[in-house]
């Protein structure tokens, strides 16, 4: 299952936004609330991570990493 991260939406301007990771199946519908304090959240984008093993040849390939 992918990890989302969220943020709560601050009520006022000096609050600082709170994040945090929940794991969610990619058909589960965005969470709205936090899950324990019940505060508004939205779903932060974020970028993925790959990792390559030692026998991957990209290098070779059209994949811009060379």
């Amino acid at each position: 299952m992918p990890t989302y991260v969220y943020e709560t939406i601050p009520n006022k301007d000096t609050e600082e936004p709170l994040q945090f990771e929940i794991w969610q199946r990619m058909a589960d519908e965005p969470l709205t609330k936090h899950p324990e304090t019940g505060q508004p959240v939205r779903r932060v984008l974020s970028a993925g991570l790959s990792i390559m093993s030692k026998g991957d040849d990209c290098c070779n390939t059209q994949c811009g990493c060379g």
